[in-house]
């Protein structure tokens, strides 16, 4: 039966999205052009969306993409030949490009997703420019996209992809792996930018929105990838997990009228039960290989939360305990700050403040730009249900000075002069 006019344009855009990391992945492992690369499989996506349309997906759209992005990568480099004066360079420099009348490879069925991920995290690359290029490259987000995901403007959001591309040219980075402690390390770094994407999705920086669904789903995606290309790595399976098991509750984290609900006052009911399902199942079959790594633990604490019933009936001593373990791994602001909340669900608001002060004195967490919203917000609580009112107000309403986020600001100021109900956020 022939697709409908509305379904047609669908799967064309399902597939080149699937699709592009693999092309792109092919080109640039056979010729080591990752800017050139990239501008070839965006004309080869081009070709598709005005033809497939018409003419039907193909059997085997890789293939058929290949070969057309091998097609405009060949004239790329000629014209950069013609414009350079640079062909015998080209030619030496390139030993797999042996003359550019040679005719487009065979494609093989090979999945070169993970190497464009792990390019695209490349060592000499800074954070913000991992992420971005891994949103362009991998994630087939435009840069208008990834601007308004970040709250920069394109022009700038462009100029930083733009650099990554030109440092990745002079470092000359390739695909090629030298060990498995190469792989380890980028794989690693890998699982750090696509953290930092899910984070910003579920919790967004500035803007309007409490969350990015696209910046989250994205995540999800492309570390469910990440899983399915490296089966046996236990923390990838746990990152995974923690995703699911987070971004489950998100359509109770806001009210009808977009106002913040924390975790606390949430409606349990609205969690989504198969991605809590999805997300146990995973942490349960990687935790018992007892090769636990920081993001086994996070999801460990998730599923905690998950298998409670209410706030009060969640099993806080054993959070807490997560927490210490998960603090002497990675011993972060955030984590730290999160162990305060754990300890004082635990064993009270009082012990709770105690330990946000050692902390806050042997670390700086209030001077922190990473957790001093947070570290505001979470003594206002505690303040709250100690009864110190007019404490508590002030640190709500530093707090709210220091988000960007306006559903976050407004429930923060919501909270000033109204007693905590029982628990810290």
């Amino acid at each position: 039966m022939p697709e409908s006019a509305h379904s047609a344009p669908r799967r064309v855009e399902h597939v080149l999205r699937d699709q592009a990391p693999h092309v792109l992945g092919a080109l640039v492992r056979r010729f080591g052009r990752f800017e050139l690369a990239e501008d070839a499989v965006q004309e080869a996506l081009l070709v598709a969306v005005r033809r497939w349309p018409d003419e039907g997906v193909p059997d085997e759209p890789r293939s058929w993409l290949i070969r057309v992005g091998y097609r405009k990568m060949i004239d790329l480099i000629r014209s950069e030949q013609a414009s350079r004066r640079r062909e015998e360079d080209a030619a030496h420099a390139d030993p797999v490009l042996v003359h550019p009348t040679q005719p487009a490879p065979a494609v093989v069925d090979h999945d070169d997703s993970l190497h464009v991920l792990l390019l695209c995290c490349h060592p000499s690359l800074s954070e913000a420019s991992q992420v971005a290029l891994t949103l362009r490259a991998v994630g087939g987000l435009s840069t208008t996209e990834i601007a308004r995901a970040y709250g920069a403007t394109e022009t700038t959001m462009g100029t930083r992809i733009s650099r990554a591309k030109q440092t990745l040219r002079r470092s000359g980075a390739r695909f090629h792996i030298v060990d498995d402690d190469d792989l380890a390390g980028r794989v690693v770094v890998a699982m750090r930018v696509l953290y930092l994407i899910f984070n910003e999705g579920y919790t967004a920086t500035a803007g309007d929105r409490l969350t990015r669904v696209d910046l989250t789903a994205e995540a999800v995606r492309l570390t469910r990838m990440l899983h399915t290309l490296l089966p046996d790595e236990a923390e990838v399976a746990g990152l995974l997990a923690l995703m699911l098991l987070t971004d489950a509750r998100r359509d109770a984290r806001a009210d009808p009228r977009d106002g913040l609900v924390v975790l606390a006052e949430q409606d349990r009911s609205r969690w989504d039960r198969e991605m809590i399902a999805e997300g146990r199942r995973l942490i349960d079959g990687v935790w018992r290989l007892e090769l636990v790594g920081p993001y086994q633990l996070q999801a460990a604490i998730a599923s905690t939360h998950a298998q409670a019933q209410s706030w009060r009936d969640t099993d806080w001593p054993q959070i807490a305990a997560l927490y210490l373990w998960l603090e002497r791994l990675e011993p972060t602001a955030p984590i730290r700050l999160s162990r305060v909340v754990a300890v004082a669900q635990a064993f009270g608001p009082r012990r709770g403040l105690a330990l946000l002060d050692q902390l806050d004195r042997e670390h700086r967490l209030t001077d922190d730009p990473l957790v001093a919203q947070r570290a505001h917000a979470v003594r206002a609580h505690l303040l709250d249900r100690l009864g110190e009112h007019d404490r508590a107000d002030d640190e709500y309403r530093a707090a709210a000075d220091l988000t960007e986020n306006a559903t976050e600001r407004r429930y923060l100021h919501r909270r000033v002069h109204r007693p905590a109900p029982g628990p810290t956020p």
